[in-house]
């Protein structure tokens, strides 16, 4: 397996990509092992927050140059064919990631480029090691800068001038910058990296699950949502559905009691 999956009884789930010996470059194991744990965990209501990370000195490198893996697919469909659905299942991990209904923590432990840029920006939350170096890198390698929702995804999270800039240069920028740019939530020594990350998964379950998901597809949502009126309809229909759950009450009574709720999904 080129993603290792470690399933916790607190409710968090970490993945790791697990190829160091290629930066954790996506070829078509990784795409369709990254796939398949996704699809698992979408199911998996035990879940409630996601640590994606990378193994070794990279967080991902973005697409594998020296060989996608999926020769015997190009040969049976034809090399356009194959590469439209090639293109397809790449960036079809940004929306996968995207539409989760748990939050996912980017723990950003190297570099991060191309491809790796485009899981990092469709995260919801973005920790990183001082080390971290991003790069949108396809404009580089002969593509459109243009990739896998980073056009989308990018402009929205550091705006649209710093973005353009990045894309069309296709530099490298450090985790400082990042941070500086809103990229990042913080950065924190390396050897720390993980455990931050599960402290801010720890602080998110700690939170209603109804009330988590409803917050992230909102966030997202509003970012999609044309008009101020629109975006606070949206929110008054989500209050409605949370008040509604047996979690929200306990959530309150918790809060007005001073002490830790006891949440049951309902």
């Amino acid at each position: 397996m080129t993603v290792q999956v470690d399933r916790g009884e607190d409710g968090i789930t970490t993945l790791t990509l697990d190829r160091p010996g290629s930066l954790n470059a996506l070829n078509h194991a990784m795409v369709g092992d990254l796939t398949t744990a996704l699809a698992a965990i979408r199911r998996d209501r035990d879940c409630r927050v996601v640590i994606l990370t990378g193994a070794g000195r990279a967080f991902c490198a973005g697409l594998d140059l020296t060989g996608y893996g999926d020769d015997d697919q190009v040969a049976a469909d034809g090399e356009m064919l194959r590469t439209f659905d090639r293109q397809r299942e790449i960036a079809d991990l940004a929306h996968r990631l995207h539409e989760l209904p748990q939050p996912v923590i980017a723990a950003v432990n190297g570099a991060a480029a191309g491809g790796g840029l485009a899981l990092v920006c469709a995260s919801d939350v973005r920790i990183a090691a001082p080390e971290a170096i991003f790069a949108v890198s396809f404009i580089r390698a002969g593509y459109s800068a243009c990739d896998i929702g980073v056009s989308w995804l990018l402009p929205r999270i550091m705006g649209a001038g710093r973005a353009h800039e990045l894309m069309l240069t296709g530099r490298r920028f450090d985790a400082a910058e990042a941070l500086h740019g809103g990229l990042l939530a913080r950065t924190v020594p390396a050897g720390e990296l993980l455990a931050e990350a599960r402290r801010t998964a720890t602080d998110i379950v700690g939170n209603p699950p109804a009330s988590v998901e409803l917050t992230k597809v909102g966030m997202w949502i509003a970012l999609e949502t044309p008009s101020f009126r629109a975006a606070v309809e949206f929110e008054n229909r989500q209050q409605m559905v949370a008040n509604m759950t047996e979690d929200r009450v306990e959530a309150t009574r918790a809060f007005l009691e001073k002490r830790a709720p006891r949440y049951h999904r309902r």
